[in-house]
């Protein structure tokens, strides 16, 4: 059931997505393609904000901020797994990298997760999901209140 918390979660989380995507950008290096990686962030984090903390809302406000938390932190892993299959697939087909063997490219994408999720740790990203998060969640709530 559509609701007002559901859309004002689904919108913060997309913003959420689109700005760490954005502060990640750096940390690729200067010659990385990035493609539509912050649109497609922005996407995971409207259907994640919609699904994850549209449902979380109504519990007061400190609940909320964190669930805000758990949505963000959500999202940041949705968004590694996504990405990272992305580059297995790229990797398999520019190198053949993995000799034709299924388990050592699905393998391959949890160390490439390790790898970004290294990556991903500076103040930018870690900012934008812990206050985006808090703040994603707070108006979640506020709008659950204002707008039953």
């Amino acid at each position: 059931m559509p609701t007002a918390a559901k859309l004002v979660a689904a919108l913060c989380f997309a913003a959420v997505g689109w700005l760490a995507a954005n502060a990640h950008v750096p940390s690729l290096g200067e010659n990385a393609a990035v493609g539509p990686f912050r649109e497609l962030t922005a996407l995971m984090g409207l259907v994640i904000g919609w699904r994850v903390m549209g449902n979380l809302v109504g519990q007061g406000y400190g609940e909320a901020m964190g669930s805000g938390l758990r949505t963000s932190v959500t999202l940041a892993f949705f968004a590694l797994l996504l990405f990272c299959t992305y580059l297995m697939v790229r990797k398999s087909i520019t190198t053949n990298a993995y000799g034709g063997s299924p388990m050592a490219a699905v393998l391959d994408i949890f160390k490439l997760m390790m790898e970004q999720a290294r990556a991903m740790l500076t103040v930018g990203v870690l900012g934008v999901l812990i206050l985006g998060g808090l703040l994603g969640g707070a108006l979640s709530e506020y709008a659950r209140r204002r707008w039953r």
